[in-house]
């Protein structure tokens, strides 16, 4: 059964940084895309960032200010989602999902993945 847990969410204050991470188990992702979604209260889920199985990265239009850096580490099977210099829109709760395929492409629409994790919640205060 295929597992994606996140951790590392929490209070911060606006300009802080938090380091989420994504422990996949269940199956070997090595060779598919990974990537973080958030979805703040009232909104639908967006895009923050993407990654190829070599690591090729990709960011949405609205978190991609240089802020955020998203890595994997394919022996540990983990995403991570290094977020810095935090503001108060960058609130949310935090997905890591895994694509359909291995691809050289970076998705960037909620139906082009297919595992989702439970989500973890980033509160950034003023």
């Amino acid at each position: 059964q295929v597992q994606l847990v996140e951790s590392g969410g929490g209070l911060v204050q606006a300009g802080g940084s938090l380091r989420l991470s994504c422990a996949a188990s269940g199956r070997t992702f090595n060779e598919y895309n990974m990537a973080w979604f958030r979805q703040a209260p009232g909104k639908e889920r967006e895009f923050v960032a993407g990654i190829t199985w070599s690591g090729g990265s990709a960011y949405g239009a609205g978190p991609n200010e240089g802020r955020f850096t998203i890595s994997r580490d394919n022996v540990k099977n983990t995403l991570y989602l290094q977020m810095n210099s935090l503001k108060l829109e960058d609130t949310g709760v935090y997905y890591c999902s895994v694509g359909w395929s291995a691809s050289g492409l970076i998705f960037r629409a909620t139906t082009d993945y297919a595992y989702w994790g439970q989500g973890t919640q980033v509160t950034v205060s003023s």
